[in-house]
């Protein structure tokens, strides 16, 4: 993850001149495996842009929706290359968390799990560490639907993108902190697995985000591996005995990719971990001088961009029995107003906080407990809403989550009608309840509005509206 990532949401052919490229970086990767010259910097020259996107497992789209039948990413079941890039921003899907913009050599992470962790997750504690502005959080929600999700941002701004991000996605086992690596100190042997996105010098982005390029030099790759040997020693202990730690970058510098490694293998009691990858997927396999197994994304050899990914197990390390600690729950009568908005089938947990009602996985509850006196928590499970006497307030969280109970009012919308009501302007529907009522465009949920006598009250987020025209 580059620090200096850019998101566009318009396709703007970019064409990179071959002189563009750093020459310090071409001459660097001469012996490393996998790298043809001619052919990599052909690719960069061509203007070539790739689109891909990832599903919601848990969001359905009513009707035919192209995205179904597009050309499937092969690593990632639920990943898809666009034929074009749309205007994402004027799709109401997008706003819903129907789908994810998601380079598609990162969603190689879905691989990587089934490989290094396999299919049971029931129990498993989850940290992304790096995780703005949330590809691979909301990944991991959809892969670890059993477990639980802690997804940390140190940068203040990216969080708030995160939050966002995850709360679109609509799980209820996920939450957001944001803290520095040496914060997690005191939840020694905690995580079951553990994801290290880390920021890098950003190679790999040159064909997408050619700015990149201005940023590049061969200071900063060293720079960037002195921190990601920071971050690696930092969070290391958090790790489970045979827990599993990921780590990838999008740099193809051998000091961000290989040499880390090495560093790993050589400072801590791990394994490296070999992963099955099929031929046709192009994907090069490197081993590093002390058996550790890197694998590596070129565009001129994959559909996607450059990326690097690894897999360790841990060795050591000893069960950590921690404090049971407790939150005090709402109380019977908030409960009884609470749950008719609730599906019935749904174990959960209420807490306050402030005036919001927030709603957890039971089995979790003792865990946030924990997490709460550890780390700055940003976000928590579902707000469901605030109480106003005997009426539930709903929040937008709840609106956007898989919590929903069938039979709160809902309110279907045109497209037309669900960009006025994002850009939280006036639009005019037919004989609607009274009340409160979800915004539904195409089977999926898009927030709150509350029909009064004389007009409707539009409860989308301020500060999430769309701005263009």
């Amino acid at each position: 993850m580059a620090f200096f990532i850019t998101k566009s949401l318009k396709a703007i052919p970019v064409f990179l001149p071959h002189t563009m490229l750093p020459q310090a970086l071409i001459k660097s990767l001469q012996n490393v495996k996998g790298f043809d010259e001619e052919a990599f910097k052909k690719v960069h020259a061509s203007g070539m842009q790739v689109t891909s996107v990832r599903l919601n497992p848990d969001k359905k789209v009513n009707g035919e929706w192209s995205m179904f039948n597009e050309e499937p990413v092969p690593w990632c079941r639920y990943g898809k290359y666009l034929t074009e890039r749309p205007s994402f921003t004027f799709d109401p899907l997008f706003h819903g968390g129907a789908y994810y913009v998601q380079e598609a050599s990162s969603m190689f992470l879905w691989h990587v799990l089934q490989q290094a962790v396999g299919a049971e997750t029931t129990g498993l504690k989850v940290l992304d560490l790096c995780a703005a502005p949330g590809g691979k959080s909301t990944l991991l929600a959809s892969y670890f639907k059993d477990g639980l999700l802690v997804s940390n941002e140190v940068i203040k701004s990216r969080a708030n993108i995160l939050v966002e991000n995850i709360t679109k996605w609509g799980n209820d086992n996920v939450i957001v902190t944001n803290n520095d690596p040496k914060d997690f100190s005191s939840l020694e042997n905690y995580f079951d697995v553990i994801v290290v996105d880390a920021p890098c010098s950003g190679s790999g982005l040159f064909r997408k985000d050619p700015d990149a390029i201005n940023e590049w030099s061969e200071a900063n790759v060293a720079l960037c591996s002195h921190r990601q040997q920071r971050i690696l020693a930092d969070i290391y202990p958090a790790l489970k005995k045979d827990g599993i730690l990921i780590y990838s970058t999008c740099s193809y510098s051998k000091e961000e990719d290989e040499d880390i490694l090495n560093w790993m293998s050589g400072e801590f009691n791990v394994s490296g971990v070999k992963l099955k990858i099929e031929d046709e997927w192009s994907i090069v396999e490197t081993i590093t001088s002390k058996k550790n197994y890197g694998y590596r994304f070129y565009p001129d050899k994959v559909k996607g961009e450059g990326f690097f990914i690894a897999a360790f197990k841990k060795n050591d390390g000893y069960g950590n029995d921690f404090k049971p600690l407790s939150i005090p729950s709402i109380s019977k009568n908030e409960n009884a107003l609470i749950k008719e908005w609730i599906k019935n089938d749904q174990s959960l947990f209420f807490f306050k906080q402030a005036d919001n009602i927030i709603a957890i996985p039971q089995q979790w509850k003792n865990d946030l407990a924990l997490l709460q006196k550890s780390l700055y928590l940003r976000k928590a499970g579902i707000t469901i809403g605030s109480l106003k006497g005997k009426d539930v307030i709903p929040d937008h969280e709840l609106a956007l989550s898989l919590l929903m109970n069938d039979r709160v009012p809902v309110v279907y919308v045109s497209k037309e009608q669900a960009l006025q009501y994002l850009k939280r302007k006036e639009f005019i529907i037919e004989d609607s309840v009274k009340g409160w009522a979800l915004v539904n465009y195409c089977g999926i949920n898009l927030g709150w509005m509350k029909v009064l006598h004389n007009r409707i009250n539009n409860y989308y987020p301020v500060n999430w509206r769309i701005l263009k025209d």
